[in-house]
């Protein structure tokens, strides 16, 4: 064991207050460090030679390495639509104000990246606009639950999320805007849901259950870095991991660098131009009937290339929609999967191997590393 170890480990986990481990010979914690210290020792002795408060230092550092690695993860969440329906609604309606916001403001790019949010540590982001000769950021907390806006000239505003009616979301907002000198006209029209009614005469859609965006929330910032670290496999053009606030989806995609075939509708036309290969996530249709379209990650390619919907694809769980003309992965069988990180990357490796290959793209010149 170290030659100074103590009667109790003191642990910093995140931003957690400070967890005190009593322990005794027989802890699971105290043979973890001494099992380090007898791997390290032999290591870094020969280079240290008598100063032995150094082996224990290192293999102190590898203990504090072996501690997250024995703590049994948090499961991931449940995420029923019947169970959040009118707050999904609700969120969604802001989330498009938020991102028409960000659409007015920051110059068009290719395939629309320019109008999608991010996800951060805390919520969603517009991520830096430009206004004038500053900087404009908007983003929703889902920690504190507020929606805050804040500029490069210093400027910090904020209002809760709470549950009220859209167009006073919408009202609100905008006057904040105005308060730091901000103009930003948006079409206050909903767009990719079946609501019509414009954001400041929408009365209707007023609830916000906190619990329920926490739920939403705890499995957004799970799914964000596995998406990310299939998009860093990739040599090739590919979107950031970003946030549609349309459709109210998280997707990566994947392009090869062809053209495809033009579409009649604008936002089509723009969106697919190019041939591609996209993975996201979807917590499913507020406005379905109950059951009808649950949490989903779903993976398609247009153009779609012949054969591809009986291709062989991974986990067991995941199955071609004929409806959707794409491949889809029910989030529950996901979050009940021992290892659900790599249930998806099972899910969006086999099913891009499936695409590109169909649609004869060089997946060995474009992987990476």
């Amino acid at each position: 064991m170290l030659p100074s170890a103590r009667c109790a480990l003191a642990v910093k986990l995140s931003a957690q207050p400070i967890r005190v481990h009593a322990f005794g010979p027989e802890s699971p914690l105290l043979q973890a460090a001494a099992a380090a210290h007898t791997r390290i020792a032999p290591m870094i002795t020969p280079v240290l030679g008598k100063r032995r408060c150094m082996p224990e230092a290192y293999a102190a550092k590898e203990f504090v390495a072996i501690l997250p690695a024995m703590s049994s993860p948090a499961p991931w969440p449940e995420l029923n639509v019947a169970a959040w329906r009118d707050t999904y609604q609700t969120l969604l309606l802001y989330a498009q104000v938020v991102g028409k916001i960000r659409l007015a403001l920051a110059p068009k790019t290719n395939q629309w990246w320019n109008v999608t949010l991010y996800v951060t540590a805390r919520g969603l982001t517009t991520s830096p606009m430009p206004y004038g000769d500053r900087l404009l950021q908007i983003s929703l907390d889902f920690i504190d639950h507020r929606a805050i806006v804040e500029d490069s000239d210093g400027n910090v505003r904020s209002l809760a999320l709470a549950p009220r009616a859209v167009c006073i979301f919408y009202a609100e907002l905008m006057s904040t805007l105005a308060g730091i000198g901000v103009d930003a006209p948006i079409w206050p029209q909903p767009q990719e849901c079946p609501v019509t009614t414009p954001f400041h005469a929408d009365l209707e859609h007023a609830h916000y259950d906190r619990a329920a965006v926490k739920q939403f929330w705890q499995a957004l910032r799970r799914i964000e870095p596995v998406f990310q670290l299939f998009r860093s496999r990739y040599r090739g053009k590919s979107s950031p991991v970003h946030f549609f606030w349309g459709a109210f989806d998280l997707a990566v995609s994947r392009f090869v660098g062809r053209r495809a075939p033009q579409r009649k509708a604008k936002v089509d036309r723009d969106a697919y131009d190019e041939e591609v290969i996209s993975l996201g996530f979807w917590p499913g249709d507020p406005w379905a009937a109950s059951g009808a379209t649950e949490a989903m990650f779903y993976s398609y390619t247009v153009p779609e290339p012949a054969g591809l919907a009986a291709a062989p694809i991974h986990p067991g769980a995941a199955s071609w929609s004929p409806t959707l003309k794409e491949f889809i992965l029910p989030y529950d069988e996901v979050r009940r999967a021992a290892d659900p990180a790599a249930a998806i990357l099972d899910f969006a490796q086999s099913t891009y191997d499936a695409g590109a290959t169909l649609a004869g793209w060089n997946r060995e010149a474009l992987a990476y590393p």
